[in-house]
């Protein structure tokens, strides 16, 4: 696991115990999206299937159709062409899109998005 592999894990499972359990109204749902492939041929299968180089690695749907691309890199961490080509388009869309370089400040940044019940 890459360092930012080790942020994102902590994150999500931070993530699913505070605000994505089935017992939870509304239920948020955070989920990830695998961008890579192991060898050329997975690479082929998946662009052919609609992968787009850039996409954030982390989705969150919220309650009224709200969608947050979440892009996790550590500190010295710097996007690729693609992911601020990613970014530029899905803020012109009108999405939130965020970088977040450590678990703490995931958190934070959940906690400004997500009402306090």
């Amino acid at each position: 696991m890459t360092p930012e592999d080790v942020i994102q894990q902590k994150c999500v499972i931070w993530f699913r115990n505070n605000y994505g359990l089935k017992t939870q109204t509304p239920r948020y749902i955070l989920f990830s999206v695998p961008n890579s492939g192991k060898d050329v041929k997975e690479q082929s299968y998946k662009k052919a299937t609609g992968m787009m180089p850039g996409v954030s690695d982390l989705i969150l749907l919220m309650p009224n159709g709200v969608t947050i691309f979440i892009e996790m890199k550590t500190e010295k961490g710097r996007q690729s062409d693609s992911q601020t080509e990613f970014e530029n388009a899905v803020k012109q869309l009108g999405f939130v899109y965020i970088v977040c370089r450590s678990f703490e400040q995931f958190q934070l940044e959940i906690n400004n998005l997500i009402p306090i019940k």
